[in-house]
């Protein structure tokens, strides 16, 4: 199953050219999950797991500006043991701006060492 979340471009997350700093993309992707993941319990914190970020790939194809709004879709393209990975395309309208994709690991909220995926989170992602 697939998340799509929207971000209005602010003035603050362009450069000089007016267009998105290629840091943002990160974040728009990062956030993505975040608010999908809140959507199973907002303080999911609290069930004593969360994900940290291993690794990330962006791929740019067009600009997202000022004003306009940037659709990102994430979608799980891989589920391992303590790890998942999320595929990700970001579209201000017709217009594909970016491909993405991260790769999380589950860990426990004292230690942050890898446990395995939670049922409850594959079942929401799923």
């Amino acid at each position: 199953m697939a998340f799509t979340n929207r971000y209005p471009v602010r003035y603050g997350e362009c450069d000089r050219q007016g267009v998105v700093f290629n840091a943002w993309y990160q974040a728009y992707l990062d956030d993505a999950v975040d608010v999908w993941l809140r959507r199973l319990d907002p303080r999911f914190e609290d069930r004593g797991w969360e994900l940290m970020l291993k690794k990330t790939e962006i791929v740019w194809h067009a600009a997202a500006c000022i004003g306009e709004v940037l659709a990102v879709t994430a979608e799980i393209s891989r589920w391992g043991t303590t790890s998942f990975d999320v595929a990700f395309e970001g579209w201000v309208q017709e217009r594909h701006c970016i491909d993405g994709a991260m790769t999380y690991v589950v860990v426990d909220t004292t230690a942050h060492r890898p446990v395995p995926v939670p049922a409850e989170l594959r079942a929401h992602f799923e």
